[in-house]
């Protein structure tokens, strides 16, 4: 990939499509779906910017979990919407009971994500038809597969079949997290036709940059790297995991690139932060617990330390 961008730096001087197509049409074929089915912009947040200037009218209701990716209640208040944020199960999963009782009249967009952000929780397909089959078909619910890579063996890996079943999900992706294309902004959407020219109804124009595209189709090609990549991220993850636990720590499994650990109050927190600042280790504390990004096992042997003291 690195290859790739430099090889293309000459041509910097140069502007990108005025809208883009070679990328959608890139993604599309990669994924299994028709390149009219793939929005994209800069990186899940710009896709997403799209989907809520489209979908959300000041004070409508737009109903996620809490704690979730902290560009959702941002945006929907950009958009001047109405954030309903219901609490997680124990478990650390999206509680999606209480996620169906929240959404009424003018509920204009769930948002579900899977794996989720923070805790790494999924959701199976038979989760995902129920919800579904409980949300009026005219409301629009996001799939949120940021971290969906590393759900390996997952069983919502495969877009073209869930939005053919149901044409209101939008599944949301990104090259940020597996692919290592955090820089370049690239995301994209991936609906009905009909839900796809909407959004790309706000499709600025130059928005999606050329070296975008070039990483994106390197990605590609290097797949296999991406895959070993990922497998040695997982394993990293479950080891870690399992020593936190045998620590006494609150660990749900975890099938992002993280793991989560609750914690029993503020000051808890507190104390653990002040631990990996001490190792210059960068974590995200949320209320209730604290995400860790997975790196190699000399991290992980810090992070346990921090913990152990």
């Amino acid at each position: 990939m690195r290859r790739a961008l430099a090889a293309a730096a000459h041509r910097a001087n140069r502007y990108p499509e005025f809208f883009p197509r070679r990328l959608p049409r890139l993604i599309a074929e990669h994924v299994g779906v028709g390149h009219r089915q793939v929005s994209v912009g800069t990186g899940i947040t710009g896709v997403l910017m799209h989907i809520l200037q489209e979908f959300v009218a000041p004070g409508e209701r737009v109903v996620m979990a809490t704690p979730t990716f902290d560009g959702y209640p941002i945006l929907v208040g950009m958009v001047q919407g109405d954030r309903v944020q219901v609490p997680l199960a124990p478990d650390g999963s999206q509680d999606l009971e209480r996620m169906v009782r929240a959404v009424d009249r003018t509920t204009r967009l769930v948002a579900l994500c899977s794996p989720h952000n923070p805790t790494g929780s999924r959701i199976t397909r038979a989760e995902l038809d129920w919800f579904l089959s409980r949300v009026r078909p005219d409301v629009p619910v996001l799939l949120d597969q940021a971290y969906v890579e590393f759900d390996v063996g997952g069983e919502l890996a495969e877009i073209g079949p869930i939005v053919a079943q149901h044409p209101n999900v939008i599944v949301l992706r990104t090259f940020s997290k597996a692919f290592g294309l955090a820089a370049l902004r690239v995301g994209y959407a991936v609906s009905s036709t009909e839900i796809a020219a909407r959004i790309q109804r706000w499709q600025v124009p130059f928005e999606t940059n050329a070296f975008a595209e070039i990483g994106a189709e390197a990605c590609y090609n290097a797949e296999h790297e991406l895959m070993r990549r990922v497998e040695r991220i997982c394993a990293e993850r479950d080891h870690l995991s399992r020593r936190l636990r045998r620590l006494g720590l609150d660990v749900p499994e975890s099938f992002a690139n993280c793991v989560f650990v609750a914690h029993r109050d503020q000051i808890d927190a507190e104390i653990l932060q002040r631990g990996f600042e001490k190792e210059g280790v960068l974590v995200k504390a949320y209320p209730g617990g604290t995400r860790i990004t997975v790196s190699d096992r000399e991290a992980s042997d810090t992070i346990v330390s921090v913990f152990a003291a």
